[in-house]
């Protein structure tokens, strides 16, 4: 077994006799024991009680965290005119129409967020079938199909995080990173929680939020109960 392995394995074996009884402390426990010399990321996996059979019980959304993420985000827009020199001004790493497509079709993806204004939307089709798999497709109930370009490229620069449940009714999410500490990351997770939350659908019935279960890049997965909310 690996060095990380052996580590893996001990902060296992120390979670089974820690008090872990509230997202606080679950946030505490994953910082302190993170054991890796990056800075991990701490993602968090939301089951929802759906049918994501269904096309109308998609669950998609999107929130600006509390703290943002911790991650560079490099943003790409297609526009034109004054929206394009907008983008630019509000940071955009890329703006263009044509050209972007080309690059896309071509291979070229070095980019984490896609924003498009509603009329590039028709040429931005030529590669949803590349973006949309990618979760790079600029969509509306996200916000980021807007003429508003500047401030959800701003949005995106400072943490925006979109989500979107996955084939089993789960929605998997980033919400900052270790070097954070645990009261930052309690602040984004219950921004992001509520968000998925609001974005209930109508036709969803039973119990909507089942189950959470938080943790960092390398480390283990810890249940928050989500009726436990802070």
């Amino acid at each position: 077994m690996s060095k990380a392995g052996k580590k893996h394995v001990k902060v296992q074996e120390k979670l089974t006799t820690t008090d872990v009884t509230t997202w606080k402390s679950a946030l505490d426990f994953i910082v302190k024991n993170a054991h890796t010399k990056f800075d991990e990321s701490v993602d968090v996996d939301v089951v929802l009680g759906i049918d994501a059979s269904k096309g109308e019980q998609t669950v998609r959304g999107s929130v600006l965290l509390p703290h943002g993420t911790g991650k560079k985000v490099r943003v790409l827009v297609f526009a034109k005119g004054e929206h394009e020199e907008a983008a630019k001004k509000a940071g955009a790493d890329f703006v263009g129409a044509e050209d972007l497509v080309e690059k896309i079709e071509g291979g070229w993806s070095d980019f984490e967020a896609a924003v498009a204004t509603p009329d590039m939307m028709g040429l931005v089709g030529k590669v949803a079938k590349i973006l949309g798999p990618r979760g790079l497709l600029p969509n509306k109930k996200v916000g980021t199909v807007t003429f508003d370009v500047a401030e959800i490229v701003s949005d995106l620069k400072k943490g925006r995080v979109s989500f979107r449940n996955d084939k089993t009714g789960i929605v998997h999410a980033p919400f900052g990173k270790v070097s954070f500490g645990a009261d930052k990351l309690l602040e984004n997770l219950k921004a992001l929680v509520k968000a998925i939350q609001s974005s209930k659908p109508g036709t969803s019935k039973g119990k909507y939020l089942k189950k959470l279960v938080a943790s960092s890049t390398m480390g283990v997965g810890i249940v928050l109960n989500p009726d436990e909310m802070p």
